[in-house]
C-alpha cells in the first residue's frame, strides 16, 4: 500500500512539473499601432496586425499568442518604438522616419526624390542592400526589421490656400513627422514645419495650429485628413515606409521552430499588406475627391521644380550627418532597382 502510494505521489509530481513547463513555454507578443477602428481591407497595417495574430495563432502550436493594441492604445508611434527598446512592447508598425531617434543611419531613406515607384522601394528595401541595412540596425538597437515596404507616396495638403506649384508651398505651416530630414524640407521650400506627433495632428489643423501636412494617399483617407483640409496636391516628394519591428532580445527567446512561424507570419502578412495598400493607392486620388479634396495633378515640368527644390538640400544634410558612403550606397541600389 504505501508502495502504491509513493508511485501516485511521483506521477502527482511528475504531471505537475510537466504542467509547468508547457506553461513556460508559452509566449506573449504584444504588438502595438496607431490605426483602428477599421476593416482590414482599409488599412494595411490594420490587415497586416490581424493577419500576424491569426497565423501565428493557428500555427504556434498553442505556445505563442498574439495581443493586438491597435488605436495608440500604448501610446504613439515614436513611444512604441522606445517601448520596444524597452523590452516592454514586444511589435509594433510605425512609419521609418520614427526609428530616427533610434537609429541615424535610417535618416537616408527620408531622402527626397529617391525613387520613382512603390515597387522600387520595395525591391530596395527587400535587396541585398536592404538586407544589410537592416542588419546592421538590428546590431546597433535590438530591433528587428520584420517588414518595410512602401505604402505610397507622401503629398502635401492645405487648409490655406491651393497647392500646385512649388511656390504654393511658401509661408505655409506645415505639420510634420519628427525628423530633421522632413524639417530640411519643409524649410526647403520657404514654408515652416511643426513636428508633431500623428496623434495630434488632425486637431491641430482643424484648430489651424498648422495650416496642413504630408503623407500618402493611404493615411490622408484613413486619418480622415480630408475632413479638415481642402486642397492637396501629387507632389509625392517621398516614398513613405512603413515598418514592421520587433525586439530583437525578445525574438531570441523563442525556440526555434516559434521563430520560423513569426517570420512565416510576417511573410504571408505582408502579401496581403501589399495588396490593400495597391487597392488604395489606385483608387485612393478618386475617393478622396468625392470626399471634397481638391486635388492637383503637377506637370512634369512642375513635378520636378518641387523635387528639385527639396532633394539637393536634404541629401546635403544627410551626407553632412551620415557620410556619403551610406548615401551612394543606397542611390547604387536604387539605379540598379530601375
Amino acid at each position: 500500500m504505501k508502495k502504491l502510494t509513493a508511485i501516485l505521489v511521483a506521477l502527482t509530481l511528475l504531471v505537475t512539473l510537466c504542467g509547468s513547463a508547457l506553461a513556460a513555454d508559452t509566449y506573449t507578443i504584444k504588438f502595438a499601432y496607431t490605426q483602428g477602428d477599421k476593416p482590414r481591407e482599409e488599412s494595411a497595417e490594420i490587415m497586416y496586425a490581424e493577419l500576424f495574430k491569426e497565423y501565428c495563432e493557428a500555427n504556434g502550436n498553442g505556445q505563442l499568442k498574439v495581443e493586438l493594441y491597435p488605436s495608440g492604445q500604448l501610446g504613439t508611434a515614436a513611444e512604441n518604438v522606445q517601448g520596444i527598446v524597452a523590452g516592454n512592447i514586444e511589435a509594433a508598425c510605425v512609419n521609418l522616419s520614427m526609428l530616427n531617434s533610434i537609429y541615424a543611419d535610417s535618416m537616408v531613406l527620408s531622402c527626397p526624390g529617391l525613387f520613382t515607384s512603390e515597387e522600387q522601394c520595395d525591391a530596395v528595401l527587400a535587396g541585398d542592400w536592404g538586407k544589410d541595412f537592416f542588419g546592421k540596425m538590428e546590431t546597433a538597437t535590438n530591433v528587428k526589421m520584420l517588414t518595410a515596404i512602401s505604402n505610397g507616396f507622401r503629398c502635401f495638403t492645405s487648409s490655406k490656400a491651393p497647392l500646385t506649384t512649388v511656390d504654393s508651398a511658401k509661408g505655409v505651416v506645415f505639420r510634420v513627422m519628427d525628423s530633421p530630414v522632413y524639417i530640411k524640407m519643409v524649410e526647403a521650400l520657404g514654408a515652416k514645419a511643426v513636428p508633431m506627433a500623428g496623434s495630434e495632428m488632425y486637431t491641430a489643423m482643424q484648430n489651424h495650429t498648422v495650416d496642413g501636412q504630408e503623407n500618402p494617399v493611404m493615411n490622408i483617407l484613413n486619418d480622415k485628413t480630408y475632413e479638415v483640409q481642402k486642397y492637396m496636391v501629387m507632389d509625392k516628394h517621398v516614398a513613405s515606409i512603413m515598418t514592421f519591428i520587433m525586439s530583437s532580445n525578445y525574438f531570441n527567446t523563442l525556440p526555434a521552430e516559434l521563430q520560423q512561424v513569426v517570420m512565416d507570419a510576417d511573410a504571408a502578412a505582408r502579401t496581403e499588406a501589399q495588396r490593400v495598400i495597391k487597392t488604395i493607392n489606385t483608387n485612393g486620388v478618386e475617393q478622396l475627391k468625392t470626399l471634397g479634396l481638391e486635388i492637383y495633378i503637377p506637370t512634369e515640368e512642375e513635378l520636378a521644380a518641387w523635387h528639385a527644390a527639396i532633394a539637393a538640400p536634404c541629401q546635403e544634410y544627410v551626407r553632412s550627418q551620415l557620410g556619403n558612403e551610406l548615401v551612394d550606397g543606397l542611390l547604387a541600389a536604387v539605379e540598379a532597382a530601375k
